[in-house]
């Protein structure tokens, strides 16, 4: 008599056993296996940033349970922030939906600028490839040869930018509030590879960008060939053995005496370097989630394949973990208020 309900139980289980596993009862198979992720890119293609992303979709993948599909996707447009807002207002919180903004995109949330539709620290930060300074380059027809030139020239040279949060934005802000000198700068542009052509047009002569891009790819190859720019100034605290002649901001305080409390001012408005190439997931995404994509992410920037290439592309690996990041996230909003207040002064806001 008591045997009966324990065979009934078996031959149940042997029955609804595909069923149960349907509804999850007996699931094994790891949540990324059959999905998508996407990377919302905050530029055009053809940058640093772009490809970053794209070597990521390529082979980020395969370090992560199930091995997903992963695509990159372009999104650029006002410094990256229609991108970041898109990742943090219609992304799902399931880390299926990845994002690599401009490492400045923190300014127009410190600023307070009206576009901004996201808090950079609800985000998870899974990491970024490379600590990134900032060069400024000039075309060499023009007379400015060095920040000084531009202090006391009649007619401010005419710089692009992408938007208010880009690198292009901030250094000349930061130097026109530091030193003095003024720089005219033209907004709007999609992409930095849009910037550079409007360069050779003479649309504009100037451009600040990652060291690294400068000296990586075309067409800044070609120009230091035939001499078409020279380089102004460099954000790094020592100079880049790349650009071993060319000053830093902090070469460039010091002769200018620089007060300290600007200082520490510029110092948070540049800070975009320390960020690097960042990715970002859509905040409220599982911790176990966010921890497989940043093993992933480790394992990724230690593949012999993804090192040799990055090597034959001359693209920078410095790695920075998703906790540093968000680390810094946290420090640069926790600033006091009068720090704040003088970041958006040398911002415009």
């Amino acid at each position: 008599m008591q045997k009966r309900p324990i065979s009934l139980v078996c031959i149940a289980l042997f029955l609804f056993a595909p069923q149960l596993i349907s509804l999850g009862w007996a699931q094994t198979d790891p949540f990324f296996k059959g999905k998508t992720i996407r990377i919302m890119v905050g530029s055009t293609a053809g940058g640093f940033y772009d490809r970053w992303a794209r070597l990521f979709a390529r082979y980020m993948g395969k370090y992560i349970p199930g091995q997903p599909e992963i695509i990159a996707q372009n999104m650029p447009g006002a410094g990256s922030v229609i991108a970041t807002n898109h990742v943090f207002n219609v992304g799902k919180p399931d880390g299926l939906t990845l994002a690599m903004p401009l490492n400045s995109v923190y300014v127009d949330q410190l600023v307070g600028r009206k576009e901004v539709q996201f808090d950079l620290r609800k985000f998870r930060w899974i990491g970024s490839p490379a600590v990134e300074s900032t060069i400024m380059y000039m075309r060499a027809d023009t007379p400015y040869r060095s920040v000084t030139d531009i202090i006391k020239a009649k007619e401010p040279p005419k710089c692009g930018a992408t938007g208010t949060a880009s690198a292009d934005y901030i250094l000349s802000r930061v130097l026109e509030e530091t030193v003095g000198a003024k720089i005219n700068t033209v907004l709007g542009y999609p992409g930095g590879s849009e910037i550079d052509i409007a360069v050779e047009k003479g649309e504009v002569v100037c451009r600040a960008h990652s060291t690294s891009a400068h000296f990586g790819r075309e067409p800044f190859d070609t120009w230091h060939k035939k001499g078409f720019d020279r380089h102004i100034v460099q954000t790094s605290n020592k100079r880049d053995s790349r650009a071993a002649d060319v000053p830093t901001t902090h070469e460039i305080f010091e002769e200018y005496k620089v007060p300290a409390n600007s200082r520490r001012v510029a110092q948070i408005v540049l800070a975009a370097g320390d960020f690097g190439r960042p990715m970002i997931v859509t905040p409220g995404t599982p911790p176990e989630r966010v921890k497989i994509l940043r093993d992933a992410y480790v394992k990724t920037l230690d593949d012999p394949e993804v090192l040799a290439e990055t090597k034959k592309a001359r693209m920078d690996v410095e790695p920075t973990s998703g906790e540093e990041l968000e680390s810094l996230v946290k420090e640069i909003f926790d600033s006091p208020p009068e720090v704040i207040e003088r970041v958006k002064k040398i911002l415009g806001n």
